[in-house]
């Protein structure tokens, strides 16, 4: 058979409050110690489940609980085994089925994860402002060292802003980049 322990609400460590959806599958072992030695073993083994949950859950924050929902449902498992033997019942297995936030805990989380996702995007921006900023910086050292380098990178500049302006004119004696630079610079 299979109890559930359904919108059971809960502090975890941290205070932070929670409904919790937690299922049992169980087998009567011993019905005459189920059924005439304790009254009611199903509303007994829903209450010996009920501590035991409790009990695990306020052990752990939310952060915790949720990464060991899986530890703890193993953990309520061995524990609750004793009292439901007394019953005359074996618990088979158990599980969390749903941890529910309230609605404050629920808009506080989003808030968390929106800042986490925000602060993760700001540090590969960082990151990539980092590595450009290095890229640049060993482009204008090798262009400090090699003069047909740094006319090259002028001349992709040039093109560049050609790209741009829908035409130049550019008269002289075979100076024209020295005369786009001028024109440029503003000298």
């Amino acid at each position: 058979m299979q109890l559930e322990i359904a919108g059971q609400e809960l502090l975890t460590k941290d205070k932070a409050a929670i409904r919790i959806n937690f299922y049992t599958v169980y087998k009567v072992t011993d019905i005459q110690k189920a059924l005439l030695e304790n009254k009611d073993y199903e509303k007994q083994l829903y209450i010996a489940m009920q501590l035991v949950l409790r009990a695990y859950i306020d052990a752990y924050t939310l952060d915790e609980l949720l990464e060991r929902k899986e530890n703890i449902a193993e953990a309520v498992f061995e524990d609750v085994q004793a009292s439901a033997s007394k019953l005359g019942v074996n618990v088979l297995s158990c599980g969390i089925r749903d941890v529910i936030l309230t609605g404050d805990m629920k808009e506080i989380m989003n808030q968390v994860l929106v800042a986490q996702k925000k602060a993760q995007a700001n540090t590969i921006t960082r990151r990539e402002e980092t590595a450009s900023t290095r890229s640049l910086l060993n482009t204008a050292k090798l262009m400090e060292d090699n003069n047909i380098l740094y006319k090259l990178k002028e001349m992709e500049y040039v093109e560049k802003i050609a790209e741009k302006i829908g035409e130049i004119t550019v008269s002289g004696n075979g100076r024209i980049v020295t005369q786009l630079k001028e024109i440029f610079s503003g000298k």
